[in-house]
């Protein structure tokens, strides 16, 4: 008599999705936020997909912005996608850079021209007219339809040099509110205590667990 062995279940494969960013420090934000929902969820980036016509950051808010990338990269990858559009908002610029934030000196893009940019727009402004938030709407877009879009903030402050390694973007010159002394910029910060302040940070918790529900 032959035995026959019950076969094991298969294991299912781990939830991917894709987030429609090059950014190193970015994906890896992405991973450990969503990371704490789904543990074994495989994050994809742009240089992990065939290539695609990326479009064009026209819309003039973030979540025009971020739902405009998340469409784009469903529709190239047939992934649950994820897109972000964030900037900073400096009161003395009347909300500039905003949007433009990441071509505020033009292009190619340079986060050094652009803090370079930035300190030198302030330079005469006094410590108590430098204040400044970043924004950050993230956009999820579904296979089967759904669309979601949140909006976080971390309100804070210009300082008038750059300091700190462990960020991008304008990180090197921002102290947000909601970190206690000693001061420190944005790009000073550990990881994880960055996270729980950023403006990318509170809107990717608050999307987290309705990704998580989409993807499992």
């Amino acid at each position: 008599m032959v035995e026959v062995r019950p076969q094991r279940a298969s294991k299912p494969p781990a939830p991917q999705i894709f987030l429609a960013s090059r950014n190193a420090k970015k994906l890896a934000e992405m991973h450990r936020i969503l990371g704490a929902h789904l543990p074994d969820l495989v994050v994809r980036g742009l240089d992990d997909v065939s290539p695609y016509d990326e479009p064009v950051e026209d819309q003039p808010s973030f979540e025009g912005n971020a739902l405009l990338k998340a469409r784009a990269g469903l529709a190239a990858t047939g992934l649950p996608a994820l897109a972000d559009d964030s900037g900073l908002c400096v009161d003395a610029l009347n909300g500039m850079p905003g949007v433009l934030s990441a071509r505020w000196s033009g292009m190619p893009k340079s986060d050094a021209r652009n803090n370079e940019l930035l300190l030198q727009q302030l330079a005469d402004v006094p410590d108590d007219r430098r204040s400044a938030h970043f924004t950050c709407a993230v956009a999820f877009c579904h296979p089967d339809g759904t669309e979601l879009v949140v909006e976080g903030r971390m309100p804070g402050r210009i300082i008038h040099e750059q300091r700190g390694d462990n960020g991008f973007g304008y990180d090197v010159v921002f102290v947000a509110d909601e970190t206690g002394p000693p001061e420190r910029t944005t790009a000073e910060l550990p990881s994880d205590e960055k996270d729980s302040v950023s403006h990318r940070g509170k809107a990717l918790r608050e999307i987290a667990p309705l990704v998580a529900a989409a993807l499992r």
